[in-house]
């Protein structure tokens, strides 16, 4: 019989509620917005071409400096880099909420991203590092957990403060959310700065690594606008081939000071995992864009009921991963991998099916299905490519999979957004990426059971 596992310590439990409260301010904001953006072309006068660039500006500056985040926290303490992006993201939070015009508001979402990117990784390794290995699944679990609850109460709360008050106060409310996050990581968590720090920055891994994903990210969000075969979209894929080319020459001759290391990019078990987590994440991105239009240009809704509408997905992603870590240890990776990737295919398989005819209530269940993948899937991605990797590489593992769900992300939603408004109406445009969207599910389940470990291996 298996050795029954000691229950958590009261240290850690309180350190695990610190890290849930510190990645909850960043969650909020990655969903908040989403339902504003028509708020904010009014106040501004400004043209929806223009109000997209505080989400997408958001999204390419997060995915340009996530890894160079991760490597920042575990060089030189995973909170003293988690303070430093707390401040920088609500600083300028601030700024977004004062904002006099809608390119101040967009320089202000990039320098929030900057923030988050430096916040985000840190409270993964923080995270882990917080219980002992044979829980590295609750851990991941709970911290999921929080971040689908984030997600979920995004929508809603960015549409109900947008209707009563004022877009403003989505930026405004991250101001108390991440001072209590910082007091209570002060309080509970022990400091891990390093006396010294004997590995240098790898600047000339950042610059290219970063100008070679600004690039690529950029080119997948106007490729819709202007063309995919336009001279600027060509134009900045091939700036962005070079880049990485350049950054992964940069990295053979780095040593062990390299950004992302030789044990990191050679260890099998972590690259299947951000191969899955790129071909998944164009599903959660595509259902998070297009089911709140089909709601209010298809069903009628306002910004709030729209919020309302995606509960179903986001509290169901948001609970899930409370059981994804049991299920994690008794299942392994694999199993359990493939049942998320599973329940990510079927669910937007049964939103591929919408006409003028289709009713909230026939959404429901694959919003329901999409929202037990989703959380199933995040919590446990992320477990296997941290514990895959040497305990100090925590942050950075977490930031690379993060780095992998944005790019998946960005790569997926433009090339649903190519089908959607290549079709004659929003329903069948829809239907056409949905049903790609399931093909790519269907090549990460391969993934899945041809590179992923079945039982996770004991510390």
């Amino acid at each position: 019989m298996a050795e029954r596992e000691a229950p958590l310590t009261k240290p850690e439990m309180v350190g695990l509620v610190a890290m849930g409260l510190s990645i909850l301010v960043i969650a909020i904001d990655f969903t908040a917005l989403s339902v504003a953006l028509p708020a904010m072309e009014s106040d501004f006068g400004a043209d929806v071409t223009t109000v997209q660039w505080v989400i997408s500006g958001y999204a390419l500056v997060f995915g340009m400096f996530i890894v160079t985040g991760g490597r920042l926290a575990d060089m030189f303490g995973r909170r003293r880099i988690m303070f430093i992006g707390i401040a920088i993201f609500c600083l300028f939070s601030a700024l977004g909420g004062l904002a006099w015009s809608v390119w101040v508001l967009i320089v202000a979402r990039c320098l929030m991203a900057v923030g988050a990117a430096l916040t985000w990784p840190a409270i993964l390794g923080m995270t882990y590092a917080l219980v002992p290995a044979n829980r590295a699944a609750l851990a991941g679990g709970l911290i999921m957990a929080a971040v689908g609850f984030g997600n979920a109460v995004g929508p809603l709360l960015g549409g109900t403060l947008t209707d009563l008050l004022s877009w403003r106060w989505v930026f405004f409310v991250n101001l108390p959310v991440g001072a209590a996050a910082v007091l209570i990581t002060w309080t509970v968590v022990a400091s891990d700065r390093p006396e010294a720090v004997e590995e240098k920055v790898d600047y000339a891994g950042v610059a290219t690594l970063s100008i070679g994903l600004f690039a690529l990210l950029l080119s997948l969000d106007i490729g819709a606008d202007v063309g995919w075969l336009s001279t600027p979209v060509l134009g900045l894929v091939a700036f962005a081939a070079i880049a990485l080319a350049g950054f992964a020459w940069i990295e053979k001759g780095a040593g062990p000071e390299a950004l992302i290391p030789k044990d990191v990019r050679t260890n099998r078990t972590f690259i299947a995992t951000g191969i899955t987590t790129l071909l998944l994440s164009a599903i959660f991105f595509a259902a998070l864009v297009y089911m709140p239009q089909f709601m209010t240009q298809q069903l009628g809704y306002s910004a709030m009921q729209a919020g309302f509408g995606m509960l179903p997905m986001m509290a169901t992603s948001a609970l899930v991963p409370l059981a994804a870590g049991p299920l994690y240890q008794r299942l392994g990776a694999k199993l359990t991998l493939a049942l998320a990737v599973g329940c990510l295919g079927g669910g937007i398989l049964l939103l591929s099916w919408l006409s003028p005819a289709t009713t909230f209530l026939d959404l429901v269940p694959g919003l329901l299905v999409l929202g037990v993948g989703s959380g199933l899937f995040y919590a446990s991605i992320t477990t296997t490519a941290i514990t895959a990797l040497d305990p100090s590489r925590s942050s950075l593992a977490g930031a690379t999979i993060y780095m992998f769900q944005v790019a998946g992300g960005a790569i997926g939603l433009g090339l649903n957004t190519a089908l959607v408004v290549s079709e004659p109406s929003l329903d069948q445009g829809i239907n056409i990426a949905f049903r790609l969207d399931t093909i790519l599910a269907a090549c990460g389940l391969v993934v899945v059971f041809l590179f992923i470990r079945g039982k996770r291996e004991p510390a």
